[in-house]
């Protein structure tokens, strides 16, 4: 007596094909949460060199509503005249501004208003310095 074999099976088993795409999706998914973007200015080579004074413009706030600009200390009531008079002929300039460890955060943000009042169109933070 001879058994006949089993019919054969013609379907195609998805469940292995589908475990392969739920993982890769969770990876895909991950590497996107991991992922982080952040908008850069880059600043646009000159053509040609500064006419007036090039260097840098910081604003420093310091303790005790003290303020300095390229390390020029003066006072609160002070700030909105020194920081015009820098920027006086040079509206494309950047103001780096550095906050005391010593300062509240207002009084940077406050700093910062005062100048975007005068007409400074860029500002940027000063990385901490490390000593």
């Amino acid at each position: 007596m001879r058994v006949s074999p089993a019919p054969l099976n013609n379907e195609i088993n998805v469940t292995p094909f589908l475990d392969v795409l739920l993982v890769l999706l969770v990876i895909f998914l991950a590497s996107m949460q991991a992922r982080r973007t952040m908008d850069v200015q880059l600043p646009v080579p000159a053509k040609q060199a500064c006419e007036t004074a090039c260097e840098s413009i910081v604003l420093e706030v310091l303790p005790n509503a003290r303020f300095a600009l390229n390390r020029v200390q003066f006072g609160r009531e002070e700030l909105r005249g020194r920081v015009a008079q820098a920027f006086n002929g040079r509206p494309e300039s950047i103001l780096f501004v550095k906050g005391d460890p010593a300062v509240k955060y207002q009084d940077v943000v406050a700093a910062m208003d005062v100048a975007r009042g005068v007409g400074v169109k860029v500002i940027g933070v000063a990385p901490k310095t490390t000593k």
